[in-house]
């Protein structure tokens, strides 16, 4: 099994700073539905790992995220892509939880679900704790400049600063079944 990892806001939808807290406010962005119908295509298993504070911050409760990823999943499988899961993490940043990126535990649950280690495994997301999640677990972290990419691409450590950057999810899908 070759597994990808996405982030979602920014990656695959347009971001929000006010969040995005219902399924009317979740916009694919263009070319990322194709993107993902292209991993699914090539035998690609394609899971989602997503920082969701806005629950811990009370603006939408999990029965309108599971709307949200149904939106979201129903577009990708009408033009022949699958979302395989989507694990999310519920807590705000001030938590201190092990789920929410940059710390590993989204990712992990990813791996033990589907029972792979995550050495090189890609993953594509928008933001420095994105890249430093791929890094802390040996995945290989692809920085989009879609959703807030342009900013963390400036605010990269130096230790990360050789990852590869790429326009949108497009591109990293094009980079990853080169």
């Amino acid at each position: 099994m070759k597994l990808v990892i996405l982030d979602r806001d920014g990656v695959i939808n347009a971001d929000s700073d006010t969040f995005i807290k219902c399924a009317a406010e979740w916009v694919p962005l263009p070319g990322s539905l194709e993107a993902i119908a292209d991993l699914t295509n090539a035998g690609m298993t394609v899971a989602v790992a997503t920082n969701q504070s806005g629950l811990a911050r009370g603006l939408f409760d999990v029965d309108t995220l599971n709307r949200i990823h149904a939106v979201m999943i129903s577009k990708i499988a009408a033009i022949g892509g699958q979302i395989d899961a989507i694990a999310f993490c519920p807590h705000g940043p001030w938590q201190g939880c092990d789920c929410r990126k940059p710390a590993p535990g989204l990712l992990l649950a990813l791996a033990g679900r589907f029972s792979v280690p995550l050495k090189d495994v890609p993953l594509v997301g928008d933001s420095v704790r994105d890249i430093e999640a791929a890094a802390n677990v040996g995945a290989a972290p692809i920085l989009v400049r879609s959703g807030k990419g342009r900013k963390a691409a400036q605010l990269l450590p130096p230790a990360l600063a050789g990852i590869t950057i790429l326009d949108d999810l497009r591109a990293a899908v094009q980079y990853i079944l080169r």
